[in-house]
């Protein structure tokens, strides 16, 4: 069996010899940060639906894409000048070690911490000194414009919460929804509309919140729920419900609910 280092020191050759001026990859010197960065949220995401496939081949193969994304980012940073790859997994490792004092620094606490401190808040108190020792100047700052909008509010809100800006149960954020529900359909205009519906969303997920579901976990698995039951009713209606009037669609989908709790 090879070591890890060997297929790593083995693809950070590939990845310089593909990246080299003489002799490497036309589409490969072409790319740069920007260009790579959609291209590495997609991995993601596919690593993602692999967990959620529970497929430990695809798993093994998006990780491995995954992985690749970091090289090559890597790579292009070391050809700036700015650091390597090493200098990347030399700083998780460090920030590992100073999240885990308990594991790395020679501190024993139980299950919720020192002074009965829970470890999620243990954590992300470590996060906050961490950002803060970067200069950081709001709670807010560090949330990733580049996460996709729900769970981006998600992380908002949670960081607001974290300094007093929160409802104290759910009735808060439940009267919101109702609020902006009535609000989006008083709105008279295209624009009014928009920042409605904006509203609306982002009460919904504090609302979700509320209860302690993740909205992002929590509407991934209502899209699968909608398509598992669409998919269900077409295979009712012989292929397609196109030709079928709303109450046969209705119907179609009530046999598909009735269906599923049989």
């Amino acid at each position: 069996m090879t070591t890890p280092a060997d297929p790593l020191s083995r693809l950070l050759s590939i990845m310089a010899r593909l990246r080299d001026p003489v002799g490497g990859c036309d589409w490969d010197l072409a790319q740069n940060f920007a260009s790579i960065a959609p291209y590495t949220i997609e991995e993601a995401y596919e690593v993602a639906d692999a967990i959620a496939r529970e497929d430990m081949a695809a798993l093994r193969e998006e990780l491995g894409d995954l992985l690749l994304q970091v090289v090559f980012h890597s790579r292009m940073a070391q050809e700036a000048g700015h650091f390597a790859f090493a200098d990347v997994a030399d700083a998780i490792a460090t920030k590992m070690e100073a999240r885990h004092p308990h594991i790395f620094g020679g501190t024993a606490f139980g299950e919720t911490g020192e002074a009965g401190q829970p470890r999620e808040e243990r954590w992300e108190n470590a996060k906050a000194a961490e950002r803060a020792a970067k200069g950081a100047t709001s709670a807010l700052e560090g949330v990733a414009l580049a996460l996709p909008a729900l769970m981006r509010a998600a992380k908002l809100q949670k960081r607001a919460a974290r300094v007093g800006f929160d409802w104290p149960d759910p009735a808060g954020p439940a009267a919101k929804v109702v609020e902006e529900t009535a609000e989006l359909a008083e709105a008279a205009t295209d624009v009014h509309r928009f920042e409605e519906a904006g509203d609306f969303l982002f009460a919904a997920v504090n609302l979700v919140r509320a209860y302690g579901i993740a909205p992002e976990d929590a509407l991934r698995a209502a899209n699968a729920k909608f398509e598992r039951r669409f998919r269900a009713m077409e295979a009712l209606a012989g292929g397609s419900i196109a030709g079928r009037d709303l109450d046969g669609q209705e119907a179609l989908w009530q046999a598909v609910k009735a269906a599923e709790k049989a």
